[in-house]
């Protein structure tokens, strides 16, 4: 039964990194290195997007 659940949470475990590297990739290919370590992005965004509407 043990044997079992040690298979079940390595499979598991596997899963999630898999997960992870690929929503890595996949972060990496959408957005500039820049950006992504840029500590401001999102402030940048909210900014922008309030002097487009004129505030």
């Amino acid at each position: 039964m043990w044997q079992i659940l040690e298979y079940i949470a390595w499979g598991l475990s596997a899963i999630m990194l898999l997960w992870m590297v690929a929503d890595a990739w996949k972060v990496g290919t959408q957005y500039s290195e820049e950006q992504l370590l840029s500590s401001k992005e999102g402030v940048d965004e909210l900014f922008a997007a309030e002097q487009k509407r004129g505030h």
